[in-house]
Parts: C-alpha cells; sequence; structure tokens
C-alpha cells in the first residue's frame, strides 16, 4: 500500500492544461450528481428484483448454489426460464451463451476460439457465477487450480468451469431439485 501511495505522489499528470483539467473535473463532477440522483431508482430495481425471484417457484433451485448470491441467482433464473421444453440439453446452453468453443478445420486447419455472436450479459453471467463459486464449491477450485496447471490462462480456466457448471445447472434445473455438493462434486473432477 505505502508503495502505491508513493506512485501516486510521484506521478506527472497527462495533461497540465487547464481548460482540458477543469472541463475534465467538471465532467466527472457531473456524472457523479447523476449517479447519485440514480441510486434510489437502482434500490427499488433490485427491491423488486427480489421480490419476483423469491416468489418464483424455481428460486430455490438457483439459491442454492454456491456464491450466486442475491445478484448471480436471479440472473442465473432469468437465463433458464420457466419454459423446460426451450432447452433439451446442456450444451444448448452452453452454446446460446457463448461458453461453448467455437471449433473451425478445414484439412490439417484447427481453431479453438470464443463465440463472438452470442448474448454478451448471459456469457458474462455465466463466467462471473463460474469465478464466484471458486470461493464457496472445492470442487470448482480443484477444477479451476487444475486447468491453471495446464497452462490455461485465469479467463479461460474460468470459461472451462463456467461450461462445467453448465451441464449441472441444466440438470439441476430440469429435475427441479436444489444443488446438492455430494451429488455433483464426484462427477466433475
Amino acid at each position: 500500500m505505502e508503495a502505491r501511495l508513493a506512485a501516486l505522489k510521484a506521478a506527472v499528470p497527462l495533461c497540465r492544461d487547464q481548460a482540458v483539467v477543469r472541463a475534465g473535473s467538471l465532467k466527472a463532477a457531473g456524472l457523479v450528481r447523476l449517479i447519485l440522483a440514480l441510486l434510489p431508482l437502482i434500490k427499488r430495481y433490485d427491491q423488486q428484483i427480489a421480490e419476483v425471484f423469491a416468489s418464483h417457484p424455481d428460486a430455490p433451485i438457483f439459491k442454492s448454489l454456491p456464491g450466486a448470491g442475491s445478484a448471480l441467482a436471479p440472473r442465473l433464473l432469468v437465463i433458464f426460464g420457466s419454459q423446460r421444453e426451450r432447452w433439451s440439453k446442456g450444451i444448448e446452453v452452453a452454446t446460446y451463451s457463448g461458453i461453448a468453443p467455437v471449433v473451425e478445420r478445414s484439412g490439417k486447419y484447427c481453431l479453438i476460439h470464443w463465440r463472438w455472436a452470442c448474448p454478451k450479459f448471459v456469457r458474462q453471467s455465466f463466467h462471473e457465477f463460474a469465478a464466484s463459486s471458486l470461493l464457496f464449491c472445492d470442487w470448482a477450485k480443484d477444477f479451476y487450480l487444475t486447468q491453471r496447471q495446464r497452462g490455461k490462462t485465469h479467463h479461460a480456466a474460468v470459461r472451462s468451469l463456467a461450461f462445467k457448471w453448465i451441464r449441472i445447472l441444466f440438470r439441476i434445473w430440469k429435475d427441479r431439485c436444489p444443488y446438492d455438493p455430494a451429488k455433483y462434486a464426484p462427477a466433475s473432477a
């Protein structure tokens, strides 16, 4: 912390032009006022989300997830929805969300990359849930560490974990039963 404070004190301003500095300062102050004005509305949205989520019949399923909490559990419920005929396999959810990798092959050429054409907030929700589960789920942490030891970057390892989680989420959603770590931990290793 002290090194960081020293670096801040030694920092050189990017620009000393007072017109630019004053305009930037005024813009920052205006944005702060806008954010402060929006906070009560955001609080009302959060309350309504919590109320609707609590009344949904599938809420116990998503509340049972390790690390989902009050923000991610409703997001995951919205992704899966109430129409169980919408998805017939977990891979469909993984593909739709952009978590499933795309493989392009032609002759000796093979390229694996992530999906660009997908709902980004859905992909982000699965990614955030997988990362959050690392703090609350031993098998998830072990899986993540194994992926890192194999040379994957942090985000690639989290995406691999999210891919695994999607299959579990799909099964508990389809079966309408809360997550049971004893049932899924051995299968995910």
